[in-house]
């Protein structure tokens, strides 16, 4: 299935009064589609031209697709932009597992079903966060197949820290996996439970706006949170952990490039110290370690606009580099 999209309705659902950058990104034309990936319905959004080279972008944990509807449009002009949302989030549907092997074989089913894989040029995983540790399994796993990985503030701390600190580094919320998500009375009432992890405020409270809609649906009785409570499983007993995320990164077999804010809580100016260390005892190729001022974790609701630009360089560098 694929069908044109009118994203604007997207965004005045959601968002009184939007500023023009915004509402110009939301008037982009997209199509909308869905894929069985390995038995479950994912739905994705596409951007520019399918002959030119793809990105797929990921999102974070408990996060959607939407994360990235402002930021797809301004990189349509050069590429073949994907957006999706993982199973068990947003506007997919829900499996009954999601480690991180099922979770990069999803990702590759995709890109396989939409043939992304069928022109010259691999595509490139762009991962906010969550989706970050999503795209470097793949990355391990599908090996050859992608042409690079930009992640962006992927939480990657040094293992002593993480462990002397581990009630700060905990998994996203406090939920588990057996307990039915709460509907709230009306939208007002979910919307004010709607909290970024780590808690921040952000730049551009239109975003977050936009955000907390698409990440409820109303249903008999209220308003519930879309997510599936089973995917909070295997963020505490999956087969590997976070402490070895960072090494997983720094050898993966890809080209590669970190983007994170500067006053992120998860991605640190210790954090860039560590991995340029991994990558100097492995024996390894430095690569592009970029902060952007002013932002925390999640990028794109603080510095959209340079969140933005720094895509577009360091992709444009790499296609440069062939």
């Amino acid at each position: 299935m694929n069908q044109n999209s009118p994203a604007i309705e997207d965004l005045s659902s959601a968002v009184d009064n939007p500023p023009q950058w915004l509402t110009n990104a939301f008037n982009v034309p997209r199509t909308q589609g869905r894929v069985n990936a390995n038995g479950c319905e994912i739905q994705y959004y596409r951007w520019g031209n399918p002959n030119k080279p793809s990105i797929v972008l990921l999102h974070g944990f408990l996060a959607h697709s939407g994360c990235w509807a402002f930021i797809a449009p301004f990189l349509a002009n050069d590429y073949d932009v994907v957006s999706y949302d993982m199973s068990g989030m947003g506007d997919s549907a829900w499996r009954e597992t999601y480690d991180d092997q099922v979770r990069s074989d999803e990702l590759f089913s995709l890109c396989e079903q939409i043939g992304l894989f069928e022109n010259d040029q691999k595509p490139t995983l762009v991962a906010h966060s969550y989706g970050g540790r999503v795209a470097t399994y793949a990355a391990h796993a599908y090996k050859g197949r992608f042409a690079g990985l930009l992640i962006c503030d992927l939480m990657m701390i040094r293992p002593s820290i993480l462990k002397a600190n581990a009630d700060k580094f905990g998994p996203p919320g406090s939920r588990k996996g057996n307990t039915p998500n709460r509907v709230y009375p009306d939208y007002e009432t979910a919307r004010k439970r709607f909290v970024l992890s780590p808690p921040q405020e952000v730049e551009v409270p239109e975003l977050a706006d936009f955000m907390a809609f698409h990440s409820l649906k109303e249903v008999e009785g209220g308003w519930q949170w879309k997510f599936d409570p089973r995917v909070f499983t295997p963020i505490t007993s999956g087969p590997s952990n976070w402490a070895e995320i960072s090494e997983l990164v720094v050898s993966a077999p890809i080209r590669k490039a970190i983007v994170y804010g500067e006053e992120s809580f998860l991605f640190t100016a210790d954090s860039a110290i560590y991995t340029k260390e991994l990558t100097e005892t492995l024996g390894l190729d430095s690569f592009p370690l970029i902060g952007i001022p002013q932002a925390r974790h999640h990028i794109m609701l603080d510095q959209p606009v340079a969140l933005t630009a720094t895509l577009r360089s360091i992709l444009g560098a790499w296609a440069a580099d062939k």
